[in-house]
């Protein structure tokens, strides 16, 4: 079953060097996250699933080889750190990109630190906006 596979044996015809089509990328990206790297936390009263963010940039370097991504911006807003990525993949039509902000903050008690967790969750939902994980979402489960 692929789900079980390693993300580096998924797919073989990833590897090639030719740039994809975006469409072939988001199809790719939306498939389901192995059970094996879905985590689940505690949060406002709900158990909430996630992909961690060095799972998300496996499954980035797999699908969507030369990713990059850049803080666009960092504010400290009412006690909050609010941080601004854009996540850009290369492709045959160009370079596309998404964006997403993460929230933390300023004096978290939980493990790391505001920056890296805004970062992280600004990663993680700009790779949502390609597919990644995006099903995870849902609301209505």
């Amino acid at each position: 079953m692929a789900e079980e596979k390693n993300i580096e044996e998924l797919d073989s015809k990833n590897e090639s060097t030719e740039l994809r089509s975006i469409r072939d990328i988001v199809k790719d990206l939306t498939k389901p996250v192995a059970k094996r790297h879905l985590r689940t936390r505690k949060q406002g009263g709900k158990e909430l699933t996630y992909i961690a963010w060095h799972d998300a940039v496996k499954y980035l370097d797999h699908y969507a080889p030369g990713w990059c991504y850049e803080v666009r911006s960092m504010s400290p807003i009412g006690g909050k750190l609010i941080l601004t990525i854009r996540l850009s993949v290369p492709c045959a039509e160009g370079i596309v990109y998404r964006e997403a902000t993460g929230q933390e903050d300023e004096n978290t008690d939980s493990w790391g630190d505001s920056s890296s967790n805004a970062e992280s969750m600004a990663l993680r939902r700009a790779a949502a906006k390609f597919g990644l994980g995006l099903y995870l979402y849902d609301q209505s489960k």
